[in-house]
């Protein structure tokens, strides 16, 4: 009977995935320097406030990888804290995302943008292959989850 021998289940590995939640705060506008002042109200509407305006952002990061034996662990909880403290907090809480983080300076700081580079950076401190998902929360309702895909340009 599958899965029924101790031994067989003690011989696999088991795959898990774990999440840490954080949350950030951030101000921001949305207009591209590619499009004339008229697209960007056209197509931003009240987000392309000269002003800008802000957002409680709510990030969950969630690594997959093999479940350690000794520890018990995918990955230390608080190692992802302190990647996460360094990737996402630092630069980007109570910052203005256009005018603080170089990124932006020439990428629309959309959810969806904030959620690339979120991943862009915590690829780069994470164990290689580990990281699995951002999903970020720009509020109760628009929510953008990014995996890392893309595709090829023909």
């Amino acid at each position: 009977m599958a899965g029924s021998s101790v031994d067989d289940s003690a011989a696999k590995e088991r795959i898990g995935y774990i999440t840490r939640v954080q949350s950030f705060s951030a101000s921001h506008r949305l207009h591209s320097i590619h499009l004339q002042d008229e697209e960007n109200k056209k197509v931003y509407g009240k987000c392309n406030n000269p002003n800008g305006h802000g957002h409680n952002y709510k990030v969950e990061v969630t690594v997959r990888g093999k479940i350690d034996r000794l520890t018990g662990m995918i990955m230390n909880l608080t190692d992802l804290k302190r990647c996460i403290e360094d990737v996402i907090m630092i630069p980007l809480d109570h910052k203005n995302l256009d005018k603080d983080v170089p990124y932006f300076a020439d990428v629309v700081s959309t959810t969806e943008n904030v959620a690339v580079y979120i991943w862009d950076n915590m690829v780069k401190v994470l164990p290689p292959n580990s990281l699995y998902e951002i999903k970020l929360y720009e509020t109760d309702k628009n929510i953008v989850v990014y995996r890392g895909e893309q595709t090829s340009q023909c």
